[in-house]
């Protein structure tokens, strides 16, 4: 079974929606809008899985926004935020090893976005209309 494959098998058995799928690119978007993850993207890179979702495009009021960021960061059980390419937009990313990658890991690495939106995301919300 492809990596592909294997994480395809493991979306459905957590019960994801794939709304979009690209074998060739080998990437999958799911979304859990009851949980907070709306487009995720997990892109198998071999030999690593990236998972990361777009929470908010920096304005010019990011005072204290970083620091707050950071700190968040070691409370984080898998992930991280961190910023696009461009340096304008604050993405949530995780990484994992495709070779041993097994479902309790990505479950663990979905579920703590989960967590991190249950618990945050009035405080990403107010960074983002600032």
């Amino acid at each position: 079974m492809s990596n592909f494959q294997k994480v395809k098998f493991y979306l459905q058995e957590l019960g994801y929606d794939i709304t979009t799928e690209d074998q060739a690119d080998e990437v999958f978007v799911i979304n859990a809008i009851d949980d907070g993850i709306q487009n995720l993207v997990i892109d198998c890179e071999s030999p690593i899985l990236i998972v990361e979702q777009f929470l908010f495009t920096l304005n010019d009021h990011t005072e204290g926004v970083f620091k707050n960021l950071l700190q968040k960061n070691r409370e984080i059980v898998h992930g991280a935020f961190a910023l696009d390419d461009t340096g304008t937009k604050i993405v949530f990313r995780d990484t994992l090893q495709l070779e041993n990658l097994d479902l309790n890991e990505l479950e663990g690495s979905l579920n703590s976005l989960k967590l991190l939106m249950a618990e945050y995301s009035s405080t990403l919300l107010k960074f983002a209309k600032h």
